[in-house]
C-alpha cells in the first residue's frame, strides 16, 4: 500500500473492504431483520474459533473509496451493518457520517477491542478474552453477546455484563462448532439467570450469508 493510500486508510476516507452483501441479519436484537452487510479487512484478536478468518488481514483486502462503499450500500437497504474483521482498527467516522447524511441506520458488530469512533444506532458488543473491551464501548453497547464455546464463557459472560450500562440487551450465543454441546449449559443457565436471552445464528439454520 502507497503512502498516500495508507493516509487515507488512516483518515478513514478509504477502507480495506473485504465483502458487501445484502442478507437478513441472524444474530441478536434484530435477527430476522434485512440489512446491508459491510464488511472491513483487518483483525488481531485472533479468536481461534472464527468464522472468518479470511478477514484478518488487511492487505488482502483493497482500499476502498467510502464514499463508494456508501453508494452501493444505500441502493440496498436502510440498515448497514458493520462487520469485520474488527472494524473499530479503522475510524469510523467518515463512513458513519456519509451513511447517516443518507438517512441510513448504522449498527456495528465489534469486541470493543479499540477506540470507539463513528456515529451508531446500534452497537453490538461481543468482547473477547485475548483484548477486552474498552470502558467507552461497554457504556455505549446496546446488546452485549457473548460466544459461548466451553463452561468458561459463562464466568465471562458475567464478568462482561458487570461492565455493560444498565439498558443492554444481555445474549449468549453457542459458538457453531459446539452448539450441539453448549446449547443444553446455555439453555440451563438462561432458565437460572433470567437477565439473559439465548442468541442463535439463524442464518446458518436458514442458509444464507
Amino acid at each position: 500500500m502507497n503512502m498516500e493510500i495508507k493516509e487515507l486508510v488512516d483518515k478513514g476516507e478509504m477502507l480495506p473492504l473485504m465483502e458487501e452483501f445484502y442478507t437478513i441479519q441472524g444474530e441478536g436484537f434484530y435477527k430476522g431483520t434485512a440489512a446491508y452487510f459491510i464488511r472491513i479487512g483487518g483483525c488481531d484478536v485472533g479468536c481461534h474459533w472464527c468464522d472468518v478468518k479470511e478477514s484478518w488481514n488487511a492487505d488482502l483486502h483493497p482500499p476502498t473509496e467510502t464514499s463508494k462503499i456508501v453508494e452501493n450500500a444505500k441502493k440496498n437497504s436502510d440498515t448497514i451493518v458493520i462487520t469485520g474483521g474488527e472494524p473499530l482498527t479503522w475510524d469510523m467516522t467518515i463512513l458513519t457520517s456519509k451513511l447517516k447524511e443518507s438517512g441510513l441506520k448504522t449498527h456495528i458488530e465489534t469486541s470493543g477491542a479499540y477506540k470507539l469512533t463513528g456515529i451508531w444506532d446500534w452497537i453490538c458488543l461481543s468482547p473477547k478474552k485475548m483484548k477486552l473491551p474498552t470502558d467507552e464501548v461497554c457504556k455505549n453497547a446496546d446488546e452485549l453477546k457473548i460466544i459461548v464455546y466451553n463452561k468458561d464463557d459463562l464466568r465471562f459472560a458475567e464478568e462482561q455484563a458487570a461492565k455493560v450500562n444498565e439498558d443492554c440487551i444481555l445474549y449468549l450465543q453457542p459458538e457453531w462448532s459446539k452448539r450441539d454441546k453448549v446449547v443444553p449449559l446455555i439453555v440451563d443457565y438462561v432458565m437460572q439467570n433470567p437477565k439473559w436471552k439465548v442468541s442463535l445464528q439463524t442464518h446458518k439454520y436458514l442458509n444464507i450469508p
